[in-house]
């Protein structure tokens, strides 16, 4: 101890000593003017070091009591640890003996506790994912419990813990076979909103308010709309059919998997969003076939008007402006003095000034109904460049990137084929009713030279 304490006393000196600095250096001029400076330095420094040396000395008694205390209290907690030792193996031996009498006083009790601790444990996890843990969110806590309870060696069940969890089995069993109406349950909204709404649930697979269907929440055991219906009509209208009646049987949508069809369903682009794939060509497709059906439907209209004029015109024996034939057969009575060759002329011309309003838009349906397809097949091609630039970028790997292209080319080619098939059906229709206005105009007025031919 006095060894280790001189060593720092003396390394404490040489530091001292090395790291002397010299005052007023920068006034010194000569030489003996500096040794005189480190002479007193040297002085100073001795001064310091004596004076380090009897405080040293005069605190030498306390250090070593100081010592005697430490090595005396090392002595006492030895002891003690020894103590404590002891004491730790005697309650081993004590804890085996108790345990070993716990185990003969169990028997066959202790088999029954584990079943129990694995049927709570089950039934914790199944209640945490069935859909009525919304009405009866409070067994899970007491399964918790009692779980963590069967798997402690010390604690034992009660008659009335094991008659609660075979309530709460065969209430679950109960309740899944149920169609049941909550009123005023508490539910979060697609747009983020909380709303007190009746609701229905169906056993355990569906849950559902008026004309929506609605999904459980099994972290936070709370019930929310859906971001997304599926589509209106066949599943949505089901749900207010349910909502309404009260007794006897109602259609319903009903998923069988618990979220899986109901999932796919909801994933499944509706009509807008498969046209929406087809991109700018898809809709430059639907723009052509809209105009296409705009001008079939007038054009319809008005040879069907046309044609019904015509017809009565043929019964009547009086000539009108209103309608083809009776422009054809005033022409043939304005010049009653003409020859036959000059009559079939103007009897032509009459007809060929009547044709372009009767095959007006005719030849546009046809052509729409051509380029239709055309256009289907270049959304096609440009859904497939799409496909192998990220097939270039991405690879293979995920399906998603190539998606995209792939719709694309898929849409176009169905609304390219969609919009041609009723343009040429239209056309058909349309170019029958004008030929048919035609054909009698040119019968009419062979007929009329006829009887011109005859007369002369």
């Amino acid at each position: 101890m006095r060894f280790n304490l001189f060593s720092k006393l003396l390394f404490t000196l040489a530091i001292s000593t090395f790291f002397t600095t010299v005052s007023a250096q920068d006034d010194v001029t000569t030489l003996d003017e500096l040794l005189s400076l480190v002479e007193q330095g040297l002085a100073t420094d001795n001064q310091n070091e004596q004076e380090r040396m009897r405080i040293f000395m005069s605190d030498q008694a306390t250090q070593e009591q100081r010592l005697s205390d430490a090595q005396a209290e090392r002595v006492r907690q030895e002891n003690l640890s020894a103590q404590l030792e002891t004491q730790f193996e005697e309650n081993e031996l004590l804890i085996a003996d108790v345990q070993e009498q716990l185990d003969v006083r169990l028997g066959s009790l202790r088999e029954i506790f584990g079943v129990l601790q694995q049927v709570a444990g089950d039934a914790r996890a199944q209640f945490q994912n069935s859909l009525t843990n919304i009405e009866f969110p409070d067994r899970t806590d007491f399964l918790t419990e009692l779980a963590a309870k069967m798997g402690s060696s010390s604690q034992l069940a009660s008659i009335e813990e094991i008659e609660r969890l075979w309530f709460e089995l065969q209430r679950e069993a109960t309740e899944l076979g149920k169609v049941k109406l909550i009123p005023n349950f508490q539910l979060v909204t697609a747009a983020g909103e909380i709303s007190n709404e009746s609701i229905v649930r169906v056993g355990a697979f569906n849950i559902l308010a008026d004309g929506r269907y609605l999904q459980h929440n099994t972290d936070s055991n709370s019930v929310s709309e859906l971001q997304r219906q599926p589509e209106a009509g066949r599943f949505t209208n089901s749900t207010s059919n349910l909502m309404e009646i009260s007794d006897g049987f109602a259609g319903f949508g009903l998923d069988p998997t618990r979220g899986v069809i109901l999932a796919a369903a909801v994933q499944s682009p509706n009509l807008q969003e498969r046209i929406g794939q087809g991109g700018l060509v898809g809709y430059v497709i639907l723009a052509l076939g809209a105009i296409g059906l705009a001008i079939a439907l007038e054009r319809l209209v008005s040879l069907t008007l046309s044609g019904q004029k015509v017809n009565a015109q043929i019964r009547s024996g009086q000539p009108s402006d209103n309608n083809p034939l009776g422009r054809v057969l005033k022409v043939y009575e304005s010049n009653p003095n003409a020859d036959v060759e000059s009559l079939e002329l103007k009897l032509g011309e009459a007809i060929l000034k009547e044709l372009p309003a009767l095959q007006r838009g005719v030849l546009f349906i046809k052509v729409i109904s051509v380029v239709a397809p055309l256009m289907g097949l270049l959304g096609t091609v440009t859904g497939m460049i799409k496909t192998f630039q990220a097939i270039t970028l991405f690879g293979t790997g995920d399906p998603r990137t190539m998606a995209g292209g792939i719709s694309q080319a898929l849409v176009t080619t169905v609304l390219g084929l969609t919009v041609a098939i009723p343009s040429v059906l239209l056309h058909t229709i349309v170019s029958g009713r004008s030929k048919s206005i035609t054909q009698i105009l040119q019968e009419q007025s062979a007929g009329l030279i006829a009887r011109r031919a005859e007369k002369s």
